[in-house]
């Protein structure tokens, strides 16, 4: 392991979300390595070609993250009817999830017979609990949506007072509306399956687009990752005049205006694409100047990188200094790590709403952690406090 150095935050960054440190720490977040008075972790540059992971201490929460609860987060652990309960598609970040709260997760036993069935076994009381189901839908989506499902009937049947369904990465999102004559919804589907599977509200992230909200009968609260995204960009000191935010296609020219609203007010850049099927892409057109400026392509999700490698190719072409990956879900499907380590990218930043498997890491690479955005959010839905004044 690379030697790191520690050192103790200063005021100007104590408005910090992050720090960064090497992914080998990350398991060893949730609850044992960070006393109450943690410091920062700080590496500047990926280990071994390894992303880093930035952690959180308390010391480096903004004041809209710092609460009472932080405070007195142990001294309620024994008596809270808050319960969080992880699936297996994503237990790391639910630790994390767990730490920040200063709670731990709740005793369950996941297991797959031999014929693929799943089985579910809640292995402590949850009657009359609030609980917190974290398990994201990402690949095998089937498989993780099915896992889903049995955890909040189990929960039901336990005689739990309120399920949330905790689901950092949404599968199905992009099925959202009929392009072409005979198709499914899959999407209004996937929600109606959690509803009658007995969830009374789903929290989510940055789903693909806001109308899958509509697609439930129950509350959703849907948590935007931008500010931790944005926060690590603020790090990296670009100036302000030489940015200039792309949105790698038409449809994500809401998300790109209100990302670059927010850096900044960098201008703003469109790629123009024509899709030939699903999962190819093919660049027309360039609408925007990005000569001799860093580009920063913005998008929810990174699949095959068809769509957005093209875009940066493009963005080359045309004269861009630099080009930055921003995506919150790491999906990286096949070959999506070989178009993003082709040398497109000065870095790639993605976050850990999908667990990034140890074959997919690259030197570019960058996960940020939203753990602390989803303890946050879960904390003010337990306490009945709004939930959007954490990105105002």
């Amino acid at each position: 392991m690379a030697s790191l150095v520690w050192t103790t935050p200063t005021s100007s960054s104590a408005s910090s979300l992050f720090s960064r440190c090497s992914l080998t720490q990350r398991n060893f977040v949730a609850g044992r390595s960070l006393a109450p008075n943690a410091v920062r972790c700080e590496l500047t540059e990926p280990v071994n070609g390894k992303p880093c992971v930035p952690i959180i201490s308390e010391q480096t929460l903004p004041k809209f993250l710092q609460s009472r609860r932080l405070e007195d987060a142990l001294t309620r652990n024994s008596n809270t009817r808050l319960k969080i309960f992880s699936g297996l598609s994503n237990s790391a970040l639910s630790q994390e999830i767990a730490w920040y709260m200063g709670l731990d997760l709740g005793k369950i036993h996941i297991k797959r017979f031999a014929d693929g069935e799943i089985y579910v076994q809640l292995q402590e009381s949850v009657r009359g609990c609030d609980v917190y189901l974290v398990q994201p839908t990402c690949p095998p989506a089937n498989e993780n949506l099915m896992e889903l499902l049995v955890m909040i009937d189990a929960c039901r049947r336990a005689s739990a007072k309120n399920i949330t369904a905790v689901i950092p990465y949404f599968g199905y999102a992009r099925a959202d509306r009929k392009t072409q004559g005979r198709e499914s919804i899959a999407a209004k589907l996937v929600a109606n399956l959690i509803t009658e599977a007995g969830a009374d509200r789903v929290l989510a992230c940055d789903l693909h687009s806001g109308q899958s909200m509509g697609y439930f009968d129950i509350p959703v609260d849907h948590v935007y990752c931008q500010p931790v995204i944005l926060d690590y960009l603020a790090s990296k000191k670009i100036c302000s005049n030489d940015l200039v935010v792309v949105s790698p296609d038409v449809g994500g020219v809401a998300r790109a205006r209100a990302f670059a609203k927010k850096l900044s007010d960098a201008p703003l850049a469109i790629v123009d694409k024509r899709r030939q099927g699903h999962n190819v892409a093919e660049v027309m057109n360039l609408i925007g100047d990005v000569k001799g400026k860093v580009a920063v392509m913005v998008d929810d999700m990174i699949d095959t990188a068809g769509t957005i490698a093209k875009g940066a190719a493009l963005l080359h072409e045309e004269g861009a200094r630099e080009v930055y990956a921003c995506s919150t879900h790491a999906v990286f499907s096949p070959p999506a790590v070989e178009r993003l380590s082709s040398g497109l990218f000065q870095e790639v930043i993605v976050t850990n709403t999908i667990p990034v498997m140890e074959k997919n890491y690259f030197p570019q690479l960058t996960v940020l952690s939203v753990a602390n955005l989803l303890g946050e959010t879960i904390w003010r839905v337990h306490d009945d406090c709004s939930v959007s004044s954490i990105f105002q």
